[in-house]
């Protein structure tokens, strides 16, 4: 069916789509953790009592949720480097790699901001009245007694944002970055045949995908248990 699946379905050929596609799982586990950090920074500007912190936050989530992530990674390729180039006269290369771990940060810490302030929301109010009996700074609540619970309760949503940022990582072929779709891309370039390489490429993202399906459920039942 597939002329060239035989060929293309080589150990060394393996080996190079797994590569991509543990590049594609490194940088989406990167952009998770930046992503969460910027979710809890978002999260605490958009609960803040003070306007400029709600305003930033309001307008960071709108806007980021409000565009394509495309467009904001070919934003980052190139309309910044062309206004930094129209200011200043030097010439900016940034990494692709790089450029995809920024976007997919700044996207996914949208996403989480919303994750996080209704975990927080979700935490009973008698949780904040017991520490404030105790003395404790609302900082401190919120630290050592609120986001610990406020994570238990995000834990599915989490899970499936980092099986979103690995299958958003392919959008980063579109600016040269090869990671797996990219190599599947090279070898259907090589050898004629874009199908095999494709269907390879799929079964590494559903084994990725579903493994950390599994891995979730376990967690959560794990959090559910010690509750």
């Amino acid at each position: 069916m597939f002329p060239a699946f035989q060929q293309i379905f080589t150990t060394e050929n393996l080996a190079y789509l797994g590569k991509g596609a543990l590049l594609s799982l490194l940088i989406a586990a990167i952009s998770l953790i930046i992503g969460t950090l910027l979710g809890i920074l978002g999260a605490s500007g958009k609960r803040s009592h003070h306007i400029v912190p709600k305003v930033i936050a309001n307008l960071y989530v709108e806007i980021i949720r409000g565009t394509p992530l495309l467009l904001q990674i070919l934003i980052i390729f190139s309309v910044i480097p062309s206004m930094y180039t129209a200011i200043t006269g030097n010439v900016l290369r940034i990494n692709v790699y790089l450029i995809g771990v920024i976007a997919l940060s700044i996207n996914s810490g949208a996403y989480q901001t919303e994750l996080i302030r209704s975990g927080i929301n979700g935490v009973d109010k008698g949780q904040w009245e017991a520490c404030e009996t105790l003395g404790m700074s609302e900082k401190q609540t919120m630290r050592r007694v609120i986001l610990p619970q406020a994570f238990k309760r995000i834990v599915p949503p989490v899970i499936s944002e980092f099986i979103t940022l690995i299958k958003d990582s392919s959008l980063i072929s579109t600016i040269g970055a090869v990671e797996l779709l990219k190599g599947a891309q090279v070898l259907g370039t090589e050898y004629y045949d874009v199908m095999s390489p494709y269907i390879l490429a799929a079964i590494y993202y559903l084994i990725m995908t579903v493994s950390i399906s599994y891995v979730g459920r376990y967690v959560e039942k794990r959090l559910a248990v010690s509750d």
